[in-house]
């Protein structure tokens, strides 16, 4: 019994961390530029963000306050959600 408790004690454990990586980070800001047609949404600090296939815009205007969840893909800021703050 022993010797299988560890091995599923480590895999759980690896397991875990890595979900850790995968989850999203959330930013609040003011949306600076919106480009529908490339996909991009920068906000008032100068970060741009990738906005996913299929995104449906929910009315986004420049001056606007966005929370958006991000993850980074490839050196770049990839957009999950984007939420209009209210």
């Amino acid at each position: 019994m022993r010797k299988f408790l560890f091995p599923a004690v480590a895999v759980a454990m690896l397991g875990s961390s890595f979900a850790a990586f995968a989850a999203d980070t959330h930013t609040t800001g003011t949306i600076k530029a919106y480009d529908a047609k490339a996909m991009t949404l920068t906000l008032d600090n100068g970060t741009t963000y990738i906005l996913p296939a299929g995104f449906k815009d929910p009315g986004l205007k420049v001056g606007e306050k966005v929370d958006i969840a991000w993850q980074m893909l490839n050196s770049k800021h990839q957009a999950d959600q984007v939420t209009v703050v209210k």
